[in-house]
C-alpha cells in the first residue's frame, strides 16, 4: 500500500492582519518562526503545535503529514 504524497506547500494566514501567502515548507525540520509579509509580526506556534505551519497554515508540516506525533 502506497503512502499518500506529502504536500510541500501551505498557505499561512497571519492572525494579526489576515495576510495570506503560499510558502514551501521545510521537509526535514519544523519552522518555529515566520515573519508576516503583511504586518511584519513574527508568528510562533500556538501551544501544542510543533510549528507555524501547523498553527497558521492550511496544510500541516511534512512530518505531521507523514504520521509523526511531532517534528
Amino acid at each position: 500500500m502506497n503512502k499518500p504524497a506529502i504536500e510541500p506547500y501551505s498557505t499561512i494566514t497571519c492572525p494579526e492582519c489576515g495576510h495570506a501567502r503560499r510558502e514551501e515548507m521545510p521537509t526535514n525540520a519544523c519552522q518555529y518562526f515566520y515573519d508576516c509579509h503583511g504586518c511584519k509580526v513574527v508568528l510562533k506556534p500556538l501551544p501544542g503545535d510543533c510549528c507555524v505551519f501547523c498553527s497558521y497554515g492550511d496544510v500541516p508540516c511534512p512530518p505531521i503529514q507523514a504520521g509523526s506525533d511531532e517534528c
